[in-house]
């Protein structure tokens, strides 16, 4: 054969390891990006066969094509206006029957392609046979099993991707890739593949045990229960806290360690080649400073967090999570697939803002954007946890040694959820007003994590992709929080001057100027609102490097703190504006600045209002 280039489009539904398949083939050499006009990302990867260089773009996960979400708008477009030599669809083998709905409709608008049955160790596992050769015959299509895990299969799958590849790609005029969908075709269309799905699995798939599912359907009782699903889903919740969190300190110390012995190398160098004072100190005592404090804090957690919050997808855990919560979303007039969002906004709220995407209803999906940032982040959390550990706990024992300490923060956890239900219903009945929109929901069934894809989504998806987005942010705004720290006018820095005009509206809401004015320098990056407040109280013109809480809680002290502070901090904390990152991921998502000011005021709106009534209750009492 001669060389040629192939174009290949990778389809399936969630949760059938197509993923999986992209990164067994492409061995990493991939990258992320999307089509003009679309906000939904594609991966896109490479590799060599023989004399054949194949391009595998890896198109988002879907159960239909007939619905008009964004995520089948980019699949429906590529099939149909893309140039491409074959079409490979992921399906499951242990739900095989659920898969070939969407398997008949990429049938219906091209004639290219593959059916990958994966997953085929799980059948085996479950008594599950099919027939291969008998499906391929049904489906009029060539029909691969593998084992993408394993990677079995995967040479036999490219082989066929390649003699598909001398064929000429075939269009079909499919109603499919109209712009308007007729609704009695569609309604019609959408039975005859359901029939077709079920014809033809009862055909090829024979079940040698009837107790293929009893797991799965055991757990289910205790995971999807009324009654103990919820307690169970906060306990795990809880539980991936307490490890993110403890986790973090040894590697955040040691970071820290490492910068700060950086830091005096580069005083050194700089002193050296002879560069200003005052342009080192800004530089180093104010944008490397805030820098270095925003990726020491940030990364550990976030390390850790979402390969977590990963292993309970690839488990299948999640969607259990949004079945539990699905009807009291609704109840809301928001979609239960808000309640991954919102799980995956406690990792990081930019994250659960991309994360919307997985939202099909436009409206639905904008209230889970503007309502992600009630839940805390990563961020968040050193302020609140050493918080309560100085003024409600005692900071003889950690906040995560003492169940009080354990009680308050689950406490505080469950008042945001709350908000978010709130929020929600309040939205959808003023500016996104309407019902909830049915959805399909997959309770897939539970799996061995793939470890390589959690590292891969996790960490360089997720982990490195929003810390890029804070340190571009995190540097400049460094270097604005020294220049204010120190350019004095009649003997008071502008600091100074900013918290005293700030001053009278943060004591309304139980705070000072200076705690106000910290969460406003704060912005680039939540974990340094309490640095900041520490550097205002003792005038050091820098971010305060101290991780003695009893020395904090005696600086705070002396400055006016007292338990009604530390609630209205912890209040405000829960309930202020989204972080830089958040917002530039707002409007990247929305492409409206109405929208991500109002994800400003709406969470700032809550916070003050809270503050203000708590603040008002001491006064009284």
């Amino acid at each position: 054969m001669d060389s040629k280039n192939i174009r290949v489009g990778l389809v399936g539904n969630p949760n059938v390891g197509k993923s999986t398949v992209f990164n067994a083939l492409t061995k990493m050499n991939q990258h992320t990006g999307n089509w003009p006009g679309k906000t939904v990302e594609s991966a896109f990867g490479s590799l060599k066969y023989k004399d054949f260089l194949i391009e595998i773009v890896d198109l988002p996960g879907t159960y239909s094509l007939i619905s008009h979400s964004k995520e089948e708008e980019v699949t429906r477009d590529f099939i149909c206006h893309e140039k491409y030599d074959a079409i490979i669809v992921v399906c499951d083998a242990v739900c095989l029957e659920r898969n070939l709905n969407l398997v008949m409709q990429v049938l219906a608008m091209t004639s290219n392609v593959i059916v990958a049955v994966n997953l085929i160790d799980e059948a085996k596992k479950k008594h599950i046979e099919i027939n291969f050769e008998k499906l391929s015959d049904m489906l009029e299509t060539p029909v691969v099993p593998i084992c993408a895990r394993d990677k079995k299969g995967l040479d036999n799958l490219v082989c066929t991707v390649c003699e598909m590849s001398q064929r000429v790609t075939s269009i079909k005029n499919s109603f499919l890739c109209h712009e308007e969908f007729d609704e009695k075709i569609m309604d019609k269309k959408t039975e005859e593949y359901v029939e077709k799905a079920e014809k033809i699995a009862a055909e090829v798939v024979e079940y040698k045990s009837d107790k293929h599912r009893e797991f799965d359907k055991k757990i289910d009782k205790i995971l999807t229960n009324k009654i103990t699903g919820i307690p169970i889903m906060v306990g795990m919740l809880m539980l991936i806290f307490w490890i993110t969190i403890v986790g973090a300190n040894y590697p955040s110390e040691l970071l820290f360690s490492f910068f700060q012995n950086l830091g005096m190398q580069l005083y050194e160098l700089f002193e050296a080649i002879n560069v200003p004072t005052i342009l080192a100190n800004v530089l180093l005592g104010g944008g490397y400073k805030v820098l270095t404090w925003v990726v020491a804090v940030m990364l550990p957690p976030m390390a850790i967090f979402f390969p977590l919050f990963t292993i309970l997808e690839d488990l299948g855990v999640l969607p259990r999570i949004a079945f539990n919560l699905d009807n009291t979303f609704r109840k809301c007039n928001a979609c239960g697939k808000q309640a991954l969002t919102m799980c995956m906004g406690f990792g990081c709220n930019a994250c659960g803002v991309s994360g919307a995407r997985i939202i099909d209803s436009a409206r639905e999906r904008l209230i889970a954007i503007l309502t992600n940032s009630f839940v805390p982040c990563n961020g968040r959390f050193p302020t609140i946890i050493s918080i309560i550990t100085m003024f409600f706990v005692g900071t003889s024992a950690g906040v995560f040694s003492s169940f009080y300490g354990v009680l308050i923060f689950a406490i505080i956890i469950l008042f945001s959820i709350f908000m978010t239900f709130i929020t929600s219903k309040f939205l959808s009945k003023t500016v996104l007003k309407g019902e909830a929109s049915a959805f399909t929901l997959e309770l897939p069934p539970y799996r061995t994590p793939k470890w390589g894809s959690v590292i891969v989504r996790s960490i360089f998806d997720r982990t490195l992709h929003v810390l890029w987005r804070a340190v571009i942010i995190a540097l400049p705004a460094g270097i604005l929080i020294w220049i204010l720290a120190n350019v004095n006018i009649q003997g008071l820095s502008i600091l100074e001057y900013c918290t005293n005009f700030v001053d009278p509206l943060a004591k309304l809401i139980g705070l000072d100027g200076v705690i106000l004015m910290a969460f406003v320098l704060g912005f680039p990056a939540n974990e340094i609102v309490l640095p900041i407040a520490l550097m205002i109280y003792m005038s050091t013109g820098e971010l305060v490097d101290s991780n003695d809480l009893n020395n904090i809680r005696e600086i705070l002290v002396l400055n006016g703190w007292t338990i009604k502070t530390a609630i209205c901090t912890i209040i405000f904390s829960l309930m202020h504006w989204p972080c830089s990152t958040t917002c530039l991921t707002i409007f990247k998502e929305t492409k409206s600045v109405k929208w991500t000011m109002l994800s400003i005021v709406l969470p700032t709106l809550c916070g003050i209002c809270i503050c203000a009534i708590v603040n008002a209750i001491f006064m009284v009492l």
